[in-house]
């Protein structure tokens, strides 16, 4: 995902973005307002920090909890979101993909050969965690693993419980204390503070490399959040493409209970579109076919929620389909070496070839 500008000074294209930028703006004036809740972005752009106190609570909430089941000699069970179920989100437009309200659950048993590992290995995050935040220490998932990586088995395993157990407890995952580990990359002329008052320097093109990880969408979202800059997606036209770039602007179901400081709905998708292929008449021996996966995928993608609202991404996407035929960015070298820096983004950018 980038935002680019031409490589020399372009006056039409500048206007054409500041155009853009207003427009932006001023639907963001105009969007309701919303409750904010612990731990979220609001509109105002302020965030209700969650004290450390209130994290222990809410752990120590859940183990008296078990606490009492035991007393009572009953097997105690966790009680988690059905965080992959699309019968529990919701579509907003000024949001994205969120959860609803009334949910539903499934019960991880402490008695139940199949999901009493699960239930024993949240407990050790849960402990871990709540070690760290009295410590005021931090970890990584991926050091997590390494602790004991015959008992958690994959990384995958704790990846999924650390997200159940912040969608558990209704606190974001960067409150507790876990940090993923480095992924995207950011480059360019900017700089900004965090919150503890750390100056940064870093960007105006970044990269998820591949399915964003958290941190570059927060990034993302903090970019949007403070500056209001017009911000662009330029992606592989194929459907592993297409489903990162609405991981940007809509979010993930997964990550659904995150998505009010996660997602970017301003986004637009500047390229690389399917229809440039042949507008472009790029070599066919630079295309690749559709597997049947990707047919699949890209069937499964048209019938999303947000697709109603967006008619020429699902224009798009149904050329990709009768096409049978996908591009990487990299296809554009077909046409020049330099094609990509020196024509296609200035022209895109220029003549607002963006949707």
């Amino acid at each position: 995902m980038s935002l680019s500008l031409p490589g020399e000074t372009d006056w039409s294209a500048f206007t054409l973005l500041d155009h853009h930028r207003v427009s932006l703006l001023r639907s963001i004036k105009e969007a309701p307002r919303e409750e904010t809740r612990i731990g979220e972005t609001g509109p105002s752009n302020n965030i209700c920090q969650i004290t450390s106190s209130e994290i222990l609570g809410a752990i120590e909430n859940v183990i008296q909890d078990i606490v009492t089941s035991l007393a009572r000699n009953k097997a105690p069970v966790l009680i988690l979101v059905n965080r992959s179920d699309w019968g529990n989100i919701q579509f907003k437009d000024s949001v994205g993909l969120q959860m609803i309200s009334h949910y539903t659950t499934r019960k991880i048993k402490s008695d139940c050969p199949k999901s009493a590992p699960k239930f024993a290995l949240m407990l050790k995050i849960l402990s871990v965690i709540y070690k760290m935040v009295q410590n005021n220490t931090y970890a990584t998932k991926r050091d997590i693993y390494y602790s004991d990586t015959l008992l958690f088995g994959s990384q995958s395993v704790v990846d999924n419980i650390v997200n159940d157990i912040s969608c558990m407890l209704k606190i974001p995952r960067r409150s507790l204390h876990i940090l993923s580990t480095t992924k995207g990359c950011i480059a360019g002329n900017l700089s900004y503070t965090e919150e503890d008052g750390t100056k940064v320097n870093c960007t105006c093109s970044a990269t998820g490399k591949g399915v964003p990880d958290l941190n570059t969408r927060l990034l993302v979202r903090k970019l949007w959040d403070t500056c209001h800059i017009p911000i662009f997606t330029l992606m592989d036209a194929d459907p592993h493409g297409i489903e990162i770039m609405c991981i940007y602007k809509y979010g993930s179901v997964s990550m659904s209970f995150e998505a009010h400081h996660l997602t970017v709905p301003a986004i637009r998708w500047l390229g690389l579109l399917p229809s440039d292929i042949e507008r472009l008449n790029i070599r066919k021996d630079a295309l690749i076919p559709l597997t049947k996966q990707d047919q699949n995928k890209l069937a499964s993608m048209q019938k999303r929620p947000y697709m109603t609202c967006q008619p020429m991404w699902k224009k798009e996407m149904e050329i990709m389909a009768a096409s049978k035929m996908k591009a990487e960015i990299q296809a554009l070298t077909s046409l020049s070496s330099d094609y990509l820096s020196r024509v296609y983004l200035p022209s895109k950018l220029q003549f607002g070839g963006w949707i």
